[in-house]
C-alpha cells in the first residue's frame, strides 16, 4: 500500500498535468475547480491520469455520483435535498462534504472536492 506522501505526489502530478498548473498550486487543501481551475471536461482527464497513476479502474458516477446529482429524487430547484446529501456521503466518505452541505447546489459539488478528497479517494480505492 503506498503511504499518504506517495499518494499525494502522484495525484498533484496527475492534476499539474491535466490542469496545467504548476506544482506549487497543488496544495492539499486547493479546491480543483476555484483554486486549480478544473473545468468538468478536465474531470475525465483526471480520472483517466488517476487510473493510469495507481493502476486503478475508477467507473463512471464512482468519483462523481452523477445519478445522484442528476436525480428528480434528491435534487429540488438545483440542490440536494436531505436525502440525497445522505445519498452523496455513502457514495463519497472520501471527501469532506461539510462546506457543500451547507449550500448543497448541486453544481458547485466541485468547488467544495479539495486535492485531499483526491487522495483520500484513491485511498480509499486501493484499500478496496
Amino acid at each position: 500500500m503506498a503511504t499518504r506522501e506517495e499518494i499525494f505526489s502522484k495525484v498533484q502530478e496527475a492534476l499539474v498535468d491535466a490542469l496545467g498548473v504548476e506544482d506549487d498550486e497543488v496544495q492539499a487543501d486547493a479546491t480543483l475547480q476555484d483554486d486549480l481551475g478544473a473545468e468538468s471536461i478536465d474531470f475525465l482527464d483526471i480520472v483517466f491520469r488517476l487510473e493510469k497513476s495507481f493502476d486503478i479502474k475508477i467507473e463512471r458516477g464512482e468519483l462523481f455520483p452523477e445519478d445522484i446529482l442528476t436525480s428528480t429524487e434528491y435534487v429540488e430547484d438545483g440542490k440536494l435535498n436531505e436525502e440525497g446529501i445522505v445519498q452523496l456521503k455513502q457514495r463519497m466518505p472520501f471527501a469532506d462534504l461539510t462546506k457543500f452541505e451547507a449550500d448543497p447546489m448541486v453544481q458547485n459539488l466541485g468547488k467544495h472536492l479539495t486535492v485531499n478528497d483526491m487522495c483520500s479517494f484513491v485511498s480509499h480505492k486501493m484499500a478496496g
